[in-house]
């Protein structure tokens, strides 16, 4: 057995099912690692043929853990457990925290930024578009959020665009309580409608325009 699988949990012991639904039985010798412990899950998954399995809820998907030679697994624990024992370890992983809370620090930083950029609010209400930047980075940027902010695939300024329209769409309009269809496409498309309302009360404190805060949806988001 000489693969690496990712595959769905199964009612029946002691198999799992293929990404096409096929039954498969579990090698013999193999043990289910349970998930938490990333470190060794990673080592688990590099070191030789294993089947990670997921498990989808709605549009999530949940790690139920990694099949793999028990014998390997075991291996593996004692040698991370020895590794982990040495006061080097911990300073090193120390060293690996700080390093990733200044680049976290750095990225929401230049995310506000990106989000001020395209807002670009009229000086009249710059102070507005600070603040909403400010929620949305907070909202938007931390780790494991999963929100666009936290996707390589599109420049920062199309993660900016469309994480404002995110928070516009469910801070400032009725679309968490929507009552939408079932079918393909509607959401989609509601989502179109509701992007359009959000980049026309954009479009107004871009242009400098007198709103009346007490009717205004976004005023309201903000306080």
């Amino acid at each position: 057995m000489d693969e690496t699988l990712e595959v769905r949990p199964c009612a029946k012991p002691g198999h799992v099912l293929t990404l096409k639904g096929e039954l498969r039985a579990v090698p013999a010798g193999w043990a289910l690692l349970p998930p938490g412990d990333a470190t060794l899950s990673r080592r688990i998954k590099a070191d030789g043929p294993s089947w990670t399995v997921k498990e989808k809820k709605g549009r999530k998907l949940f790690s139920r853990g990694i099949w793999a030679p028990a014998k390997r697994i075991e291996a593996l624990r004692f040698a991370l457990q020895i590794e982990r024992a040495d006061p080097g370890y911990t300073r090193k992983l120390e060293a690996g925290r700080a390093r990733r809370a200044r680049q976290e620090l750095a990225y929401a930083e230049d995310f506000t930024k990106a989000l001020r950029d395209y807002l670009n609010f009229h000086p009249r209400y710059e102070q507005l578009a600070v603040r909403l930047a400010q929620l949305i980075s907070a909202h938007a940027t931390p780790v494991g959020s999963g929100t666009v902010a936290r996707t390589k695939r599109i420049p920062i300024e199309q993660r900016a665009e469309a994480a404002t329209i995110a928070w516009l769409r469910h801070q400032t309009t009725a679309y968490d309580h929507m009552p939408i269809p079932r079918e393909k496409g509607a959401r989609r498309e509601v989502r179109r409608m509701l992007a359009k309302e959000s980049k026309r009360l954009l479009q107004c404190y871009r242009a400098g325009h007198r709103i009346e805060v007490e009717n205004c949806p976004l005023q309201k988001a903000i306080r």
